[in-house]
């Protein structure tokens, strides 16, 4: 007969998890957050070829790429729907009231000549008036017959 103590069935075994679950979302947290950031590497954009020697001028300002598919990228973020007031709309979000600043314009030399006009159409209806389309230096002509 056991006095004072209840018998060794009636004890429950009990793991607390609550800080196993804090760890688990702080890495959660972790993750998530270390996959947000932008790859640059998605956007493949070859830049035409100009026969003109860079002017040294660089300075920061907005920068509007356009790929090969026509889709529209202003700084690191895409526009969604590649409409001119919808590009008018992230542009006046990026540019923050700030209108003066120079613009780099990145176009894929593969790109439709529509969508550069576009970009350009709607940088100057915003006020935009500092606009540089960026080129790589041209190497040697190729020709097909050679």
């Amino acid at each position: 007969m056991r006095i004072g103590g209840s018998s060794s069935k009636d004890d429950d075994f009990e793991i607390n998890v609550i800080s196993l679950i804090d760890i688990m979302l702080v890495l959660l947290l972790f993750f998530v957050m270390t996959a947000t950031f932008e790859n640059r590497s998605m956007m493949q954009v070859q830049l035409p070829e100009a026969a003109t020697e860079p002017t040294g001028e660089r300075a920061e300002g907005l920068t509007v790429t356009i790929d090969r598919e026509g889709r529209f990228f202003v700084g690191a973020n895409e526009v969604l729907n590649p409409g001119l007031d919808t590009l008018k709309a992230e542009l006046e979000k990026a540019a923050n009231g700030n209108f003066d600043q120079p613009v780099a314009l990145k176009a894929d030399g593969e790109a439709k000549h529509q969508a550069v006009v576009t970009a350009m159409d709607a940088l100057g209806k915003l006020g935009f008036s500092k606009l540089s389309i960026a080129t790589v230096p041209s190497g040697p002509v190729k020709r097909d017959n050679d």
